[in-house]
């Protein structure tokens, strides 16, 4: 009989450790995904861009001497997945001025975020490249493909 008792808390400790172990395996991975998430809306605030090179959108080059029409023009509403993307250039003095996301996609709380972080940056970019090549955002692509094309039509219509 007091074989049997030893057994039971053998089996009570070997619960203990199954229980704990479980525990230690759903709060591991927990972190890491709470880890990658917070580590992907950071990148997406930094100024280490990378291009994608997959499903890159199609840029025409513009040669550096480009001269635009003055004016402000609009760019299509390109679908982002999340929402749509829309931006408009303003051209003074045959160069871009000014580039403003006119739609983008907000619904979501995380497109949000990355949004308000990636936006500034590509319309400063277009800005200093005066042309719509400009890096694409990793954990921002499909925004920044959106915006890219939405910008570069813009552009094609500033030089007709």
């Amino acid at each position: 009989m007091s074989r049997k008792q030893t057994n039971q808390p053998s089996d009570f400790v070997q619960k203990i450790k199954k229980f704990f172990l479980s525990a230690f395996v759903v709060l591991t991975f927990l972190a890491y995904f709470l880890h990658e998430r917070s580590t992907n809306s950071s990148n997406a605030s930094t100024s280490n861009a990378v291009a994608n090179t997959s499903a890159v959108p199609t840029v025409i080059a513009t040669s550096p001497g480009v001269v635009f029409k003055n004016g402000t023009y609009t760019g299509p509403s390109v679908d982002a997945t999340y929402g749509q993307v829309q931006v408009q250039v303003a051209i003074q003095n045959g160069k871009i001025a000014n580039v403003q996301f006119l739609d983008y996609p907000h619904d979501r709380r995380t497109s949000q975020q990355i949004n308000s972080q990636v936006m500034p940056w590509l319309e400063q970019e277009a800005i200093q490249a005066q042309s719509a090549n400009v890096d694409l955002i990793s954990g921002a692509t499909l925004t920044s493909e959106a915006f890219v094309n939405s910008l570069q039509s813009a552009l094609q219509s500033a030089q007709n």
